[in-house]
């Protein structure tokens, strides 16, 4: 690891702003929209506490992922990578199987032609698939473009969700919320009889991006210049000039008093940032939803997915009119699509590098921009297959794809404190709190996983 670099002055907050909204579109279309609101449908919202550790507990994981990148300049994957070959396989195979079948893109097109059955669904879906991959392929900077994008789904949707949200419900569904989050539900405190343990699991872990995705923060850090990753070879968009071979190796800052001083700076500034829009807006975005459900469906023994949906859309239509009804599913079809194109963008992001870091030796340039592009448009391609085809998902690889991201955000939070343990200098390492949530975090997920695996034996 080369030294003697000097860490940039922090720009301001406002500047700041930013990565984190990729990491919140991936949270979107999965937790926030559909698995805790469906919850809250079926047992009342005693289970909001289970949100709130989620997503304090990712956002621990996020910043610690954000504290190597800070320092290094380099992706986190590429630690691991020094670390053992083995975590490399394993992040290849556990960001594949989850991630490859295009489920989002699928409910998004369901969605739309629900509203217009005019519309053929299979071609509306590839259509919205091949779009994502458009998207991420023009424009000047690939970072840039997500940013963006993600940005105005989150500024033009939530607004709309938030206000039908408080016209519905009644005080006593907000004071319900409060209790909520300390665990009381209606008789009963953590967990209602009759949770499905697995239904609760899923809902947890997307309590944020979910799985391996959450390490994409990595790599948006390095993008938007923060800290060391000011000098890190960037994933150009495909006909951009950063769409070359370069060294992907970080950076350790010099040992200077100024240094040291513009790294505390730059930490409180990004753990500000992810408070603000992650953890925040993530966290406000799970309750509102939440008792938006409670407050149309709850009772209604409705079923989980997208019929989940058009029961709220039926109540709204009632009570707001059909109009309000008609926005409110396009909102939803729009951020189940903002998530198929985060979950393609980062996954292909992790995917290549990875595959690349196989065959790593220190110094050696890759082109990360073109290895980004064959994994995106690969993906797209089975993709369209799986629609062409008429392909179904089957239960076994869903079962396998909830238990393995499952699996991998609990082993994230054990590499990721070996990896900071060992590679950072000791003054940058984890304080007792944080280390303690890591633990938490571990023994949390590694009680439900087995709980899941069997239940389900």
């Amino acid at each position: 690891m080369k030294q003697g670099k000097s860490l940039s002055k922090p720009p301001s907050l406002a500047k700041t702003i930013g990565p984190s909204f990729i990491l919140l579109g991936l949270a979107l279309g999965s937790g926030e929209l559909i698995l805790w609101p469906y919850l809250a449908a079926n047992y009342g919202l005693g289970l909001l506490w289970g949100a709130l550790l989620g997503v304090s507990l990712q956002y621990v994981l996020n910043t610690e992922v954000m504290r190597y990148t800070l320092a290094k300049g380099e992706s986190v994957f590429l630690g691991f990578r020094r670390m053992s070959v083995l975590i490399t396989l394993w992040y290849i195979i556990s960001t594949f199987i989850p991630w490859s079948i295009p489920g989002f893109s699928s409910a998004a097109s369901e969605l739309l032609t629900h509203l217009f059955p005019f519309l053929p669904e299979k071609m509306v879906a590839i259509f919205l698939l091949v779009f994502t991959g458009v998207i991420l392929s023009v424009g000047s900077s690939l970072y840039t473009t997500m940013e963006r994008f993600q940005k105005g789904v989150i500024l033009i949707g939530l607004p709309l969700l938030f206000g039908i949200a408080l016209w519905l419900a009644r005080a006593e569904h907000w004071q319900e919320m409060i209790w909520g989050l300390a665990g009381h539900g209606d008789g009963w405190w953590l967990f209602p009889s009759g949770v499905s343990i697995a239904s609760f699991l899923g809902a947890f872990a997307y309590a944020g991006a979910g799985g391996n995705l959450n390490l994409a923060q990595s790599y948006y850090i390095k993008e938007k210049g923060f800290g060391m990753g000011k000098s890190a070879a960037k994933v150009g968009a495909l006909f951009s000039k950063e769409s070359k071979p370069a060294s992907i190796d970080g950076f350790d800052f010099a040992d200077t008093t100024k240094n040291w001083n513009r790294w505390q700076q730059w930490w409180r500034l990004v753990c500000m940032e992810h408070a603000i829009v992650f953890w925040s807006l993530g966290l406000i975005t799970i309750v509102v939803m939440s008792v938006l459900a409670r407050a149309t469906v709850y009772g209604s023994e409705v079923s989980s997915g997208l019929s989940f949906l058009y029961g709220e859309a039926d109540v709204i239509s009632r009570v707001m009119g059909s109009t309000v009804s008609m926005f409110f599913l396009l909102i939803a079809a729009l951020m189940l699509f903002s998530t198929q194109l985060g979950v393609l963008e980062s996954s292909a992001r992790i995917i290549s590098e990875n595959v690349l870091l196989l065959g790593y030796k220190k110094g050696k340039k890759v082109n990360m921009s073109l290895g980004f592009y064959v994994a995106l448009w690969a993906q797209i391609g089975l993709g369209v297959v799986i629609y062409l085809f008429g392909i179904q998902e089957p239960r076994v690889l869903l079962t396998l794809s909830a238990v393995l991201n499952a699996a991998a955000m609990m082993m994230s939070f054990v590499f990721i404190y070996f990896l900071n343990k060992g590679a950072l200098r000791k003054r940058l390492h984890a304080g007792i709190l944080r280390v303690a949530m890591m633990a938490l975090a571990f023994a949390f997920f590694a009680y439900f996983l087995v709980s899941t695996m069997v239940s389900s034996l």
